[in-house]
């Protein structure tokens, strides 16, 4: 009797069923991003776009972005919990968009492992899904690279990029901002996807275990640390509309702190003072510190602290924008005062990222 033929990719560790296959359970979730702007469905090699959806526009301008997640899948490997990675990936792409204004159009993601497992992959990117959803962007296409060598069979990494669009006079920015303009903070879901390399190195030297119970929190430690990054998009996009001309500049709080990044969205010459007393930062953070042994100032170039975006608003609408952003149920507040005068002695953060922009330090005690 003959030998059954084999497949000499499977044998180097490719099994291209497993793809076929979970590109099938993650159909359905990719077709509910598909408004009719969306053309040739799921599984083509590039995905399409309407573009006429843009002829309303003056001046149309496309904005783009791209990012990944970071260390914090790991945690997700650790605990085999795949369901929330996917909203971290749109929060770290799609809310980059929004910052310039934008509203964004679609999105695409990549994801590379060291073996597929369908049900993994179905989870990881219905968690795209339903992110670009709540973000009302279309997820148009995809791709996952099984690299058996590269990675090892728990492993995988995730990316995505977006764009999006805004009107060429409608572009926030440094530009906009203005002396005694009031600096507002939107609170944060926890650490969202920063910061994970220290976090890890902390909970490897206190000897915890992901799987552990978190007494602080009332569930395991990877649990916790699996809190989804919360999704900005939709709720900033409605404070544009509610406070029309208001809105200055707009900062996402990610790799850097609040400091560096709000100095990124200021204009060269101005400075501004975050008042720490305006608030508290959330337990995950405190729980960390204190099981490092490290005090919160010493983070503030690595987490948010609890602030995961910040709107440079026009000091006569502040009640406004802040009004706006509660309705959307996020918690906000006013941290600072922008100031072109002379600039306090001290350090400050100036600019950030290769922006030369304003200037920023964090006063006070924590609340």
């Amino acid at each position: 009797m003959a030998d059954s033929p084999t497949n000499p990719y499977a044998e180097a560790g490719v099994d291209t069923a497993a793809g076929d296959l979970a590109v099938e359970l993650m159909k359905s979730s990719v077709r509910a991003t598909h408004g009719p702007e969306v053309l040739g469905g799921v599984g083509g090699f590039a995905g399409l776009f309407d573009a006429s959806a843009l002829l309303g526009y003056r001046r149309p301008l496309l904005a783009s972005s791209t990012d990944g997640v970071g260390t914090k899948v790991a945690i997700a490997q650790a605990i085999d919990k795949h369901d929330t990675i996917g909203q971290d990936l749109v929060g770290m792409v799609v809310d980059d968009i929004v910052v310039v204004g934008a509203k964004p159009l679609f999105m695409t993601d990549y994801i590379a492992c060291g073996r597929v497992v369908p049900e993994r992959i179905a989870d990881i990117v219905r968690g795209i899904a339903e992110a670009c959803a709540a973000t009302g962007t279309a997820l148009v296409g995809g791709e996952t690279a099984e690299h058996p060598g590269l990675l090892g069979p728990r492993d995988y990494d995730v990316a995505g990029a977006a764009t999006g669009v805004v009107e060429a006079d409608a572009v926030l920015g440094a530009e906009r901002v203005h002396d005694g303009d009031a600096v507002i903070a939107l609170a944060s879901s926890g650490l969202h996807s920063n910061g994970y390399s220290l976090v890890r190195h902390i909970v490897a030297n206190a000897g915890l275990a992901y799987g552990d119970n978190a007494a602080d929190f009332g569930t395991t430690w990877g649990e916790a640390l699996l809190e989804p990054t919360r999704l900005y998009t939709t709720p900033l996009l409605r404070l544009l509309e509610a406070v029309p001309e208001g809105i200055h500049s707009l900062s996402h709080v990610t790799g850097g702190g609040i400091a560096a990044n709000l100095a990124r969205v200021l204009p060269q010459g101005s400075w501004a003072e975050v008042d720490r007393s305006t608030w508290s930062p959330s337990p995950v953070f405190r729980v960390l510190a204190d099981v490092s042994g490290t005090a919160l100032t010493d983070t503030e170039g690595t987490w948010n602290l609890g602030i995961g975006f910040l709107a440079v608003v026009a000091d006569a609408q502040k009640d406004a924008a802040i009004a706006a952003i509660r309705a959307e149920g996020i918690e906000a507040w006013q941290v600072a005062t922008v100031h072109t005068g002379a600039r306090p002695a001290g350090d400050f953060e100036v600019g950030a990222k290769g922006v030369d922009g304003g200037a920023v330090r964090l006063v006070g005690a924590y609340a």
